[in-house]
């Protein structure tokens, strides 16, 4: 077993913090909630510190922010259904593109790994990918309407073009660009999730799934190409993804966000029922259907619900959480 240290509380914004993310390379994070702002924040010394604050990008809650994969860019998604792109070019942080397009609250926003792509989605159902054009120019490739209620979360693959999104029709879908007419596809819908699915991560490869839901489960989905040595059927030769894992039992409320550290191979979920979770998986497990442990659960890591947990890309065992309770942390992981 192991267990998380309590680094630091982080207690600048007024009102629940939704979302943290951490710059690709380790040394700042950025978090964003209820009062509208942005807050970036480093370290000096032993303490973390709120270096920036970002305050006149949106009108309404901000709901998500992702870093770009270079770091220069800091995309933020709204409730009052804008994207704004932020950039340090003039030597401060400044708000040079705002995307619009979607009809209502935007619920999270994400790079691929490229930094060429950039993807959104929407309470309005939809999933939206955009193109990095020429300086500061975005233009919509797809609109994707696969989903049939409110779109919670996206997510790209680690390594390729490959989108993922979580919703409120209990089902994920994985989108890919066809190639062939440079149109984006539905290439599989995954559906074992009793209710809502509201997050979502890759492991390292790409090659598994973690999702978090609102039936309190976790589950771990594992892609199947055509021609598996497991004799998996695909159709069309596209990737068959099958659940080989459910985690239940130790939620006790819906599992608003998961984080799979790339680099220690953690699972950490983000709970509201305050608590965060840290799952391992099993020496010697079976690929096609592996055993994870909870090997942390904190007494109460927040006074009130944990909305999102991510792991530090650099340095193994930090971990950034953020709460309904106003406050973000910092963890480190100890085994």
């Amino acid at each position: 077993m192991g267990k998380l240290v309590l680094c630091d509380t982080l207690s600048k914004h007024v009102g629940r913090v939704w979302n943290v993310s951490w710059h690709p390379k380790g040394d700042a994070f950025a978090s964003c909630g209820e009062d509208k702002t942005i807050r970036i924040w480093a370290k000096q010394g032993n303490k973390w510190i709120n270096k920036i604050v970002l305050a006149d990008g949106h009108k309404r809650t901000i709901r998500a922010v992702s870093w770009s994969p270079c770091g220069n860019y800091l995309a933020s998604a709204s409730f009052d259904a804008t994207i704004a792109i932020w950039d340090k070019k003039s030597g401060e942080f400044e708000c040079n593109t705002t995307l619009e397009g979607h009809e209502n609250e935007v619920k999270s926003v994400a790079w691929s790994k490229s930094g060429s792509l950039l993807a959104t989605c929407s309470r309005d159902k939809s999933v939206w990918v955009w193109e990095v054009a020429e300086e500061d120019e975005y233009e919509c490739a797809a609109v994707l309407n696969a989903h049939t209620q409110d779109v919670k979360k996206v997510v790209w693959h680690p390594e390729i073009d490959l989108l993922a999104s979580a919703s409120y029709d209990n089902t994920i879908k994985i989108f890919k660009e066809d190639l062939s007419d440079n149109d984006w596809i539905c290439a599989a819908t995954l559906e074992s999730h009793d209710s809502t699915v509201w997050s979502l991560a890759f492991d390292k490869t790409g090659t598994q799934l973690a999702s978090s839901s609102d039936d309190t489960t976790v589950k771990i989905w594992k892609e199947y190409r055509p021609n598996n040595p497991e004799g998996i059927p695909t159709t069309d030769n596209e990737s068959t993804w099958k659940c080989v894992c459910t985690l239940s039992g130790y939620h006790t409320r819906t599992v608003y966000d998961i984080s799979w550290c790339h680099l220690s191979g953690l699972i950490a979920t983000a709970c509201g029922d305050d608590i965060i979770r840290i799952f391992k998986e099993e020496d010697n497990s079976d690929a096609n259907a592996p055993n994870f442990t909870c090997v942390s659960s904190t007494e109460r890591s927040h006074s009130e619900d944990v909305n999102s947990v991510a792991w530090n890309p650099v340095t193994s065992g930090l971990l950034a959480s953020c709460s309904d309770d106003g406050s973000v942390k910092l963890w480190n992981y100890v085994d």
